[in-house]
């Protein structure tokens, strides 16, 4: 069926990270199908919302496919749950045919600006993978074009070996079509938030245990830049659903804000990191408190703030996830805290969060058992470069592994080390997708 969709004004193609902006070429998946059998070998690469924060998304070399231009919920089952939707629409609008008849995403990541063919795609994470794994566990079937023309429909049980690959595959094995999800039952969307406040790194994972047991959400937020007696503190925001006779709308409304254009320097530095730092802190009274609170402002505070991104100035900001063992983690986390603060870097969304011992689904799956600490940095250039590559040594000599989709610049050794797998998905890769990730990391190995 052709698109209907009108052109889009002025549509961009950069990754979130901002960080190599510039005019990209896309085509529409319609005319992706009309040339197929003339499609040139790496010549394309599927385009969700461009929320990676690297070049996970982009080929240079080639043409994007705007998968934004399908974007139809086929049809949702109150009674069960299931739906079935193109791969170009967002969390949000599945969000909103859902919600009103209790259901939710089972994993979300932390905004619902995502594609449901990107949160495939990166087989993407919430804050209780703890007790549901990753999104691709949910998938049911979903339905790929492949560049010879054929159609795959992949499950379980058909085709299952090209399901595991395009799970987390990263949009290289083909143009997903359809995606069929199983949603959760909630007795409501919203939240009962427990907020519990802690000192230090050892008060934090003396009670994650007994937390993630308790609870079917956790994350924590933790003041990176904090030095001496401070160090390692922050907040845990532990949730579970409410129950039904929560009275806030299923669709919370209420205006956002935004950044409209970019600031000739950086916002976030040392200095108004260290307020903001103290002021959030001092929002958290001592010890837990429980209050519920709206699920859009639990899952996707910052989708309040349009083009937050903007905030770290031209130059960009890159953006490190890691994943190491348990029983390393407390040494690992405060290792990795302390190297960004002696190269002068301060971290804004310095997140600390468990993964269980589900296992994931895709060949490439980031998430495994053990812990994962977000930062990000203004990109200050070289020393920013070097920073990261020093956190990437700490991190394998952990026997851990870093996040493509949140990368711009890991090493092809790096890559290799976290994904010892890899060869398998390039074995199963379109030939006409390349992304320019993979072209820097995989093919130069």
């Amino acid at each position: 069926m052709r698109d209907t969709t009108k052109t889009r004004e002025a549509p961009t193609f950069d990754c979130w990270g901002r960080l190599d902006t510039r005019p990209r070429r896309a085509i529409s998946p319609d005319t992706f199908e009309d040339g197929i059998h003339t499609a040139a070998l790496e010549g394309y690469l599927p385009f969700g919302n461009g929320r990676s924060y690297g070049d996970s998304c982009h080929n240079d070399a080639g043409l994007l496919i705007d998968n934004r231009r399908r974007g139809r919920i086929h049809g949702f089952d109150p009674g069960t749950g299931l739906l079935s939707a193109e791969a170009g629409v967002s969390l949000s609008a599945v969000l909103a045919r859902a919600v009103p008849h209790r259901f939710f995403l089972p994993v979300t990541p932390g905004t619902a600006h995502v594609t449901l063919g990107g949160a495939v795609a990166n087989d993407v994470h919430g804050k209780n993978h703890h007790a549901r794994g990753t999104f691709g566990s949910h998938i049911r079937r979903l339905t790929l074009l492949r560049s010879d023309g054929g159609v795959l429909t992949c499950s379980e049980t058909e085709n299952p070996d090209m399901f595991r690959a395009t799970i987390g595959g990263l949009g290289l094995t083909g143009l997903i079509l359809d995606i069929d999800l199983q949603m959760m039952k909630v007795p409501s969307a919203h939240i009962q938030q427990h907020t519990i406040r802690f000192d230090s790194l050892d008060a934090y994972f003396g009670m994650i245990d007994r937390v993630d047991a308790e609870h079917e959400y956790s994350v924590a937020w933790i003041d990176q830049l904090a030095t001496g007696r401070k160090a390692g503190r922050g907040i845990l925001l532990a949730g579970d659903h409410a129950d039904a006779s929560c009275d806030f709308p299923d669709l919370p409304g209420g205006r956002t804000l935004g950044i409209p254009a970019t600031p000739p320097v950086s916002l976030l530095n040392r200095l108004t990191l260290k307020a903001f730092n103290a002021a959030y802190l001092r929002k958290a009274k001592p010890g837990e408190t429980v209050e519920t609170v709206k699920w859009s402002g639990y899952f996707y505070p910052l989708d309040a703030i349009r083009n937050w991104n903007r905030l770290y100035g031209p130059k960009g900001l890159y953006q490190h996830q890691s994943v190491y063992p348990a029983d390393v983690a407390p040494a690992v986390t405060a290792k990795l805290m302390e190297t960004a603060r002696a190269a002068g870097h301060g971290s804004f969304l310095t997140v600390l969060k468990r993964f269980g011992d589900q296992p994931s689904r895709g060949l490439l799956s980031f998430a495994r058992p053990g812990f994962t600490l977000t930062l990000d940095f203004a990109n200050q250039g070289e020393g920013t470069r070097k920073l990261l590559d020093a956190l990437d040594r700490i991190v394998l000599s952990a026997g851990g592994a870093v996040n493509p989709y949140k990368d711009a610049r890991m090493s092809p050794q790096t890559f290799a080390a976290s994904f010892p797998g890899w060869r398998k998905l390039e074995a199963m890769r379109d030939p006409a997708m390349m992304s320019d990730f993979w072209r820097r990391t995989a093919m130069a190995l």
